[in-house]
């Protein structure tokens, strides 16, 4: 008899303690939950992998200024049979630096230190920035 009666108020007692005992675990957990920061089940902030670097053009990236001084830097944007100046679409310039590669080249040429129709001789083994057989832009025919 005593066994029963221990086991029905235990299990009285268990009901009547159960959803204040929930309840108070409902708070203690929202108490930890506002004090840290970070948990971990929540994601985590990190930059994209898969995001592509930022496109610049190779003077940019090297942070060149052209000069019309600088005449072995310029003859590469110069064509060496024809002498005539690549475009955008072959040199992989960005507007601002392609306007001021041309307009060094034409103040060069203005001061006699490029020729007009030719690459010189010298220049014409030096590295190339870029390939103008193979454009970065391809035209469309």
């Amino acid at each position: 008899l005593l066994s029963q009666t221990a086991s029905v108020a235990n299990l009285t007692g268990g009901r009547h303690l159960q959803p204040r005992l929930f309840s108070n675990a409902v708070a203690v957990n929202e108490e930890a939950a506002t004090t840290t920061t970070t948990n971990a089940d929540e994601p985590i902030e990190m930059a994209n992998p898969f995001e592509k670097d930022p496109q610049q053009c190779i003077l940019c990236k090297h942070n060149i200024t052209p000069n019309y001084k600088n005449v072995k830097l310029l003859s590469q944007f110069q064509s060496p049979y024809t002498g005539r100046i690549y475009g955008r679409h072959i040199t992989g310039l960005c507007k601002q630096k392609q306007q001021d590669v041309e307009q060094a080249i034409q103040r060069a040429q203005h001061c006699l230190l490029m020729p007009g129709y030719h690459k010189d001789v010298e220049f014409l083994h030096d590295p190339k920035l870029f390939d103008p057989e193979k454009p970065v832009r391809p035209h469309k025919y």
